[in-house]
């Protein structure tokens, strides 16, 4: 966890400036890494945790690109998938509730609330695993404690689900921007972690 220091400081020779613009660019590079990992579907969460180590080493100025991205992801992927099978499961539950709500059935709006609710809820609890994510960590362990920091660090959680808000808009308004962004949601769910680990 020590590598995970987000620290910003900057290299040898480059103004804090610069240093700053090569991590965004390096969020928006790590956003089209994520997105392309996770067009097997149930690979999502492994692709975030692959993105979000990647950036924990770029920001501690540690060596990392493509192929390191690569391997993380492939030792994410092994218990990953299951989060990622688990997360269509959620979503599909609150697609019933919403075709519920809008059927008319008695209780409809209140369960369909409570449903989108425990979704986001468990978007922005998946993202803080991905984001504390290590080679050999199991995944059931990280989802408990990253559900119980959601609920203990609302202020950190509802960043996230800004960012999320940012994704669904930009896919809303321009598809391809989506893509990109999904590195800036991965740098601010690291980010949302070393905040809480500081505290």
């Amino acid at each position: 966890m020590a590598q995970a220091r987000a620290k910003i400081s900057p290299a040898r020779g480059e103004s804090p400036f610069l240093e700053r613009f090569a991590v965004f660019a390096e969020c928006l590079l790590t956003g089209v890494w994520i997105a392309v990992a996770s067009l097997g579907g149930v690979t999502w969460p492994a692709a975030f945790a692959a993105g979000a180590r990647h950036l924990r080493r770029r920001t501690a100025h540690q060596g990392g690109g493509w192929r390191q991205f690569a391997a993380d992801f492939r030792a994410a992927v092994r218990g990953g998938w299951l989060a990622g099978l688990a997360g269509w499961a959620a979503l599909a539950v609150v697609w019933v509730d919403v075709r519920a709500v809008r059927a008319g059935v008695p209780g409809g709006p209140l369960v369909g609330a409570v449903g989108v609710c425990a979704l986001i809820g468990l978007a922005v609890a998946g993202l803080r695993a991905a984001a504390v994510w290590t080679p050999g960590a199991r995944w059931r362990v990280l989802l408990a404690e990253s559900w119980r920091r959601t609920v203990l660090d609302p202020a950190g959680s509802f960043l996230l689900v800004g960012g999320l808000a940012v994704v669904a808009v930009s896919a809303w308004f321009a598809t391809p921007l989506a893509v990109p962004v999904l590195g800036a949601v991965a740098a601010a769910a690291v980010a949302v972690e070393e905040r809480y680990r500081h505290r």
